[in-house]
């Protein structure tokens, strides 16, 4: 399909499907600020509020080259598309004004550890007191409740707990964690989707609710049922980059880069082998079936390998391609990033940030064809929209100019 049939309905009137929606974020690092940018990427108003000393994201590194100002990449990447007001929740006066301001909401995300929002008086309780149909995210390492809940959750403890980095990395090396927040992006995703199907629910029955996300939940739930094959006890070696159910599948060495291929049907081994000039192999039952290559792994991967260790990458993955066989080069982000494919289907979109120059920045990853989204504007200033926030609540120039001096903001 052409990008512009795609498009082709699509409506400029709108910042995306959940336009009208809002979301106040309370929230650091990075699960619960996805779950705030799905839902800003999607159209939605939020308000991300942080302590006027700035939450720690903004403070990350690595930092994005040549700025006028230190701009942290986690930042730029998922506080695009929001606003910002710096308010202490510590002070009371700070809790009454975040306090009003969830009075025009229909969302609360916080990723605080358990019991932090009780302490500032904005548990669930004290939200739904001025809110009753409030739809209260709460996101956190081990959840709201278990014997485990009160510890300080971050990604890699989850995927320790999880049993995802005693799966992750080489047979023979030690357990691996993932390059990426990978918990922390699940457990924003369910945030987020958590958060609709509460919507769903109080649009159709006036009632808000509580919602417990955690980082150890939602990555147990992606773990493609190997937590039930654990209850089972059934063996789950560490596999690297091949596969229970394939073979040949791995990574194969070229002679200028990597390769990822492999066959999963029967139908493909039929091919492989015709491309591999072994075409007595494609019927010979030793390796006909999915059972029998994997039985035979290391004899099926040595072969793949053979054929590709002296050929060019490229030509490679281009010869697999050509014949319907999966295969992939092993690239960088800067080579995906670098990529056309990547840059039509807007996955880079450039983004004038707070320093008043652009950057490429990560862009949503669902297309809608009716209500296009994508990056508005990028991650906000601390406190950039203090003013118009505070106005909108009905404070005036004089109370606002007041709580500056006394640091509530």
């Amino acid at each position: 399909m052409d990008k512009a049939d795609f498009y082709a309905e699509a409506r400029n009137d709108l910042a995306g499907p959940l336009e009208g929606v809002k979301v106040v974020e309370a929230t650091t690092t990075w699960a619960g600020p996805m779950a705030g940018c799905v839902f800003a990427d999607l159209g939605a108003e939020v308000v991300k509020v942080e302590l006027p000393c700035g939450e720690v994201a903004r403070r990350l590194p690595p930092y994005l080259p040549e700025r006028d100002r230190v701009l942290s990449f986690m930042h730029t990447t998922v506080n695009r598309n929001k606003q910002s007001l710096s308010l202490d929740l510590h002070n009371p006066r700070g809790r009454d004004i975040f306090l009003r301001l969830i009075e025009t909401a229909d969302v609360l995300i916080e990723n605080f550890r358990p019991g932090a929002m009780k302490n500032w008086g904005l548990s669930y309780a004290d939200i739904r007191g001025r809110k009753p149909d409030i739809v209260y995210i709460s996101i956190s390492g081990y959840g709201q409740f278990g014997p485990d809940h009160g510890r300080a959750g971050y990604d890699p403890m989850a995927q320790a707990s999880a049993g995802f980095m005693a799966q992750n990395g080489a047979p023979d090396s030690p357990p691996v964690k993932s390059p990426t927040f990978i918990s922390d992006d699940l457990a924003g995703l369910h945030g987020a989707i958590a958060a609709l199907a509460a919507l769903r629910h109080r649009d159709q029955t006036g009632e808000g609710q509580h919602v417990d996300i955690a980082l150890l939940d939602s990555l147990l739930f992606q773990s493609n049922g190997y937590l039930t094959l654990g209850a089972l006890g059934v063996p789950m070696p560490r596999m690297g980059s091949q596969f229970v159910v394939a073979a040949p599948a791995d990574v194969y060495r070229c002679e200028d880069g990597w390769v990822m291929a492999g066959v999963l049907l029967d139908s493909h081994w039929k091919i492989l082998a015709r491309v591999m000039e072994r075409p007595e192999l494609a019927d010979d039952p030793r390796y006909a079936t999915t059972a029998e290559r994997v039985s035979r792994r290391s004899e099926v991967n040595d072969l793949l390998a053979l054929w590709i260790a002296n050929q060019p990458r490229d030509q490679v993955v281009t010869r697999l391609i050509d014949e319907g066989l999966p295969a992939s080069p092993v690239r960088t982000y800067a080579d995906a990033a670098a990529d056309p494919h990547v840059h039509a289907r807007d996955m880079l979109q450039e983004v004038m940030l707070e320093d008043g120059k652009s950057a490429p920045i990560t862009g949503p990853a669902a297309k809608f064809s009716r209500t296009p989204t994508k990056i508005r504007h990028g991650a906000p200033a601390l406190g950039q929209h203090n003013d118009m926030i505070l106005a909108d609540l009905g404070l005036s120039e004089a109370e606002i100019q007041a709580l500056r001096e006394e640091k509530v903001i």
